[in-house]
């Protein structure tokens, strides 16, 4: 099976996940308005904490730039449900327990845990835009500050495309 590739300043594939809510949603749905998404490697995990917390602290300002905030891991509905109850995250978290969508995306990468070679995401974050063209990677991310990092480029990035 050939993976799409994703590419700058072209369109995403939809795809479709279940949430926090266990509720089906696609990135269609969302069409109109820009997306950050944020692929993290697992719910309640200290780093996955910080960046997650960090989106929730900036979410206002996100929701103000006219952003819709999603995240994404392996996690099954019930773990990504636990995770936004125990952090109060206002923002949909999605289950690709199978890695579908992560292997479409391409986060999967091979990892050292303790000497040990795991399987993983690579912590990514993917502005889309409003037409689900791809704005902007963050590749590597680190979790201390990510929030503030996307909001600042998606203004910049309103402030280029204002009407």
């Amino acid at each position: 099976m050939e993976l799409h590739k994703i590419e700058l300043n072209r369109k995403v594939a939809d795809f479709t996940l279940q949430t926090d809510e266990d509720k089906t949603v696609s990135l269609s749905d969302y069409a109109g308005s820009p997306v950050v998404l944020f692929f993290y490697p697992r719910a309640d995990t200290p780093g996955c904490t910080i960046e997650a917390c960090g989106f929730r602290d900036q979410f206002k300002k996100l929701q103000n730039a006219g952003a819709v905030v999603l995240g994404i891991s392996r996690d099954t509905v019930r773990a990504q449900a636990k995770f936004k109850a125990k952090y109060d995250l206002p923002y949909t978290l999605l289950a690709d327990s199978d890695e579908k969508i992560c292997n479409q995306f391409g986060v999967m990468k091979q990892k050292n845990m303790y000497g040990k070679k795991v399987w993983g995401i690579a912590r990514t974050t993917f502005l889309i835009g409003p037409d689900q063209t791809l704005l902007h990677i963050f590749r590597d991310v680190k979790p201390e500050g990510h929030a503030e990092e996307v909001l600042a480029l998606l203004k910049e990035w309103k402030k280029a495309h204002k009407a």
